[in-house]
């Protein structure tokens, strides 16, 4: 090798040394700390089925979940480290936007709601899931939109929203309906199995795991339709702008290339773990538009 290759030889070397070391000194938020530690810290939820739980083993798992691990890998391959340490922490309602403003978590992914009141504290990634607040009936009632509900008796929890969504419903569309306030979930969809309720009104996907656990779930629908709608996205912290852009690629990716479609398949529509229970939810006409149209938008 001459002198001059080796002086091309060195002087490309340095060119990218250098460019790597402008890149590293340009990077600035969630993934300038990854870098720098090695690591990053995903939240989860302790039993928020199925989308970030605890598995029988002990581990967190989940839809949501899953989408929080895509983007620890994409966030691997976009800083080119070797390897990295990806860390757990358990969140709860209360302290998992404080344990993201504080650094200790990196990116939550559950059944969090992207509202505009979040947004004030922290930043929402693409959405992965959108929920209905709608109704469970027997399959048999005849009932299958929410109008049906005329002159009905619907079982409402207390503490939800349910009760003033089916007033505002009640008003606008001239129809009136009996209520039943009941202290659980359970017993909620207890009242409709013994038809001493014709309704249960609350999230789809929640009235999915309580007709789950009835022993003839098959004989109970959930009806396509909405009093409400709230969409689900990974949470992290505001005015990052290089990790958001991160998130976002990975999940509009996912949701473009049919695997988060898959993922939903697999967690809402066959039997998961720890106890093999099949939701057998399919996919409502909110979460279609949020996958038709990918956006981080809040409500």
């Amino acid at each position: 090798m001459t002198s001059v290759s080796r002086f091309a030889l060195a002087a490309v070397a340095g060119a990218v040394l250098a460019l790597n070391a402008a890149t590293a000194a340009e990077l600035t938020g969630t993934l300038k700390k990854i870098q720098e530690t090695g690591s990053i810290t995903l939240g989860y939820r302790e039993s928020s089925v199925p989308f970030s739980y605890l598995n029988a083993d002990g581990k967190p798992t989940g839809y949501a979940f899953t989408v929080c691990q895509k983007v620890a890998e994409a966030a691997q391959k976009e800083l080119g480290l070797a390897k990295l340490d990806v860390k757990y922490q358990a969140v709860t309602s209360a302290n998992r936007i404080p344990l993201i403003q504080n650094g200790t978590v990196d990116i939550e992914c559950g059944s969090t709601t992207n509202s505009l009141v979040r947004q004030r504290e922290a930043a929402f990634s693409t959405s992965y899931f959108g929920i209905q607040v709608s109704a469970a009936v027997w399959k048999s009632s005849g009932i299958n939109n929410m109008k049906d509900l005329n002159g009905k008796t619907i079982a409402v929890t207390s503490g939800t929203t349910s009760v003033a969504l089916m007033k505002k419903f009640e008003k606008q569309n001239g129809i009136r309906v009996r209520y039943l306030m009941t202290k659980d979930f359970a017993e909620a969809m207890q009242l409709v199995a013994n038809k001493r309720a014709d309704a249960f009104v609350l999230d789809d996907v929640l009235l999915a795991g309580q007709i789950a656990n009835l022993k003839n779930p098959n004989d109970f629908k959930i009806l396509d339709a909405a009093l409400s709608v709230e969409p689900y996205g990974a949470m992290f912290r505001k005015d990052d702008p290089q990790f958001k852009a991160l998130v976002d690629k990975t999940v509009t990716g996912m949701i473009k290339s049919g695997e988060l479609a898959k993922l939903y398949t697999q967690w809402f529509e066959n039997p998961i773990p720890p106890k093999n229970v099949n939701l057998n939810f399919k996919m409502n006409s909110y979460t279609k538009q949020l996958f038709a149209n990918p956006s981080d938008k809040g409500i």
